[in-house]
């Protein structure tokens, strides 16, 4: 790969808004690359790629450093190629749920995510209009117990930075170099930059997010994103305001997520930073009135949209400097992340964006981050890259659709017009409310214990929560990992010409060895095998002549022992 710039990490932007730059939370003020690196050694200890790949990374947002990180600690050598000239995440608060952070902790950023992000308590459903609690879901200690991780509330940029560190020393870091054409040809995989520039790589990984180009080469067209009709407003505010307020105060002291739910509306809240910011999300319907995918909102436009909503949430409303609206897109799941080539491959939102209803679109990429590095940890020749790449897909496809179909169920179940079916979601959510907080001050009944276990709400949180993505890898290693091991050992056949009869040619006591490239086409395979000839280490097609007695040593297990051919 040709040589590349890298960016210092003082040069990072991480916007609060887009409005000016923001400042890093203050307990978060030291981190540089050292401290934020300074983990285990490698993620994946001994086992490192014993062949190192050149890996292009197309896009640095979230999934695009996460990948990256892992990949260079699996022994790979990794390019991020970003368009924009200044790297950061534009946005607000964002969730972390355990199947996230179990990842992260082991990725040595469990103290920093301590220092500047929030454990929440749980998370409150509250009527829209009235303020009434009708659902919640404890999580706080409970929660790490059960999935043995935290819950954490914490600013985008705030992740952003600490990934961004975590890479830094580790990958080479191209910025505002957009890429204008990939070639995905496994003889010569490579992408062009707007300079002109071409740069080769073994692996292109298009991390570049809902529109993004890389999916073109991969389906060979265009596919549009749809419009759900949606739109969201994203902001902070400071908590030092809300202190001042008794009835908001409470939402600072006791740290949770708040969903006020109403008719094709609602508003999610939750501390940030430490709980020195308060994160305020306002989905409501797309009035078309900008056509661009993101702008800056108008504060009074969201204010207006929610002004039947309880006093309290109007309250919070007020404190609103600006905010930024996006227009929610959707994209079903695609039925293809790899390239026929084996040389080109998705990540994240490229191939499954997600809506914010789960709060699990960054929790996603960074899963698939950590299973396609840590199967490519374990490539030791070329021809494995497709496969791995295969099993990439299959290990992820279906529990990203899954978050896809989840996500979009919570839309309607949130946004239910006022009716029969509004009133019956809301008391089964406080029938669940109910069952919840009875067994946590452990006065229930068994039945009721039961009722709370097979909830349809408890299987999803087991489902989604208690995924560990390297042990996902370690199963499809363990029952597939042999047969590609012994599918793609680089051999030859080695077939023998019979000299001939005659003692006076010159050639008794020769034969002559011919040696065919070939691969391990069957597990089953044995060197016994074969009739005519043995399997041996690659030697280019040639014909040789060679003593009446062969003596190979056949490194790869099974067949690790010296074999000896010899004319009968």
């Amino acid at each position: 790969m040709s040589p590349s710039q890298s960016l210092p990490s003082s040069q990072m932007r991480h916007d609060q808004d887009e409005r000016q730059p923001m400042a890093p939370a203050p307990a978060a003020r030291g981190l540089n690359a050292l401290d934020v690196a300074r983990g285990p050694l490698s993620i994946y200890g001994s086992q490192k790629a014993s062949l190192a790949l050149d890996v292009i990374v197309v896009g640095c947002g979230i999934g695009g450093l996460a990948v990256a990180f892992c990949l260079a600690q699996a022994g790979h050598r990794v390019t991020i190629i970003e368009s924009s000239p200044l790297i950061g995440e534009i946005g607000a608060g964002m969730q972390l749920s355990p199947n996230t952070t179990r990842l992260l902790q082991k990725w040595g950023l469990g103290k920093h995510l301590d220092e500047i992000a929030v454990r929440p308590e749980g998370v409150a459903y509250r009527r829209y209009s009235t303020g009434e609690r009708i659902g919640f879901t404890k999580w706080g200690e409970d929660l790490e117990k059960e999935y043995g991780a935290p819950y954490y509330h914490i600013h985008r940029a705030d992740l952003h930075k600490l990934l961004h560190d975590l890479a830094f020393p580790h990958v080479t870091m191209l910025l505002g170099s957009a890429v204008v054409d990939c070639n995905p040809d496994a003889a010569s995989p490579s992408v062009t930059l707007k300079s002109g520039e071409v740069l080769m790589a073994d692996l292109i990984i298009g991390a570049d997010g809902v529109k993004s180009y890389i999916q073109e080469v991969v389906l060979g067209k265009p596919n549009a994103v749809e419009l759900t009709g949606d739109a969201v407003y994203r902001t902070t505010i400071p908590t030092s305001l809300m202190m001042k307020d008794p009835e908001l105060r409470e939402f600072v002291e006791h740290p949770q997520m708040t969903a006020w739910i109403g008719p094709r509306k609602c508003l999610v809240a939750y501390p940030i930073r430490r709980k020195e910011r308060y994160n305020i999300i306002g989905l409501h319907p797309d009035d078309g009135s900008v056509e661009a995918w993101k702008s800056q909102g108008s504060v009074e436009k969201m204010r207006r949209n929610f002004d039947d909503f309880e006093p309290r949430a109007r309250r919070l409303l007020e404190f609103v400097q600006s905010a930024v609206k996006w227009r929610l897109t959707d994209r079903k799941s695609l039925d293809k992340w790899v390239h026929e080539s084996g040389r080109v491959v998705l990540l994240g939102d490229a191939c499954h964006p997600i809506l914010p209803y789960r709060a699990q679109g960054a929790a996603m990429a960074i899963e698939d981050a950590a299973v396609i590095a840590n199967l490519l940890s374990r490539i030791s020749h070329l021809s494995q890259l497709k496969p791995l790449l295969n099993a990439y897909q299959d290990l992820r496809h279906s529990r990203t659709s899954v978050a896809q179909a989840s996500s979009r169920l919570n839309r309607k179940t949130y946004n239910l017009p006022d009716g029969p079916e509004q009133r019956e979601r809301d008391e089964n959510m406080r029938r669940a409310m109910a069952l919840e907080l009875s067994g946590s001050l452990e006065v229930f009944q068994r039945d009721s214990v039961a009722d709370l276990e097979d909830s349809e709400e408890s299987k999803k949180s087991d489902a989604m929560f208690g995924y560990d993505a390297d042990a996902e890898v370690e199963k499809w290693w363990s029952a597939h990992g042999r047969e590609l091991e012994l599918r793609s050992i680089p051999m030859v056949l080695c077939t023998v010409d019979p000299p001939p009869r005659s003692e006076s040619n010159g050639l008794e006591g020769m034969i002559v060895a011919r040696f065919w490239p070939c691969f391990v086409l069957a597990r089953e395979l044995e060197v016994t095998r074969i009739a005519v000839g043995l399997a041996v280490d690659f030697i280019p097609t040639r014909a040789v002549v060679i003593p009446r007695k062969l003596e190979i040593t056949v490194p790869a297990d099974p067949w690790a022992a010296s074999w000896v051919f010899e004319r009968g």
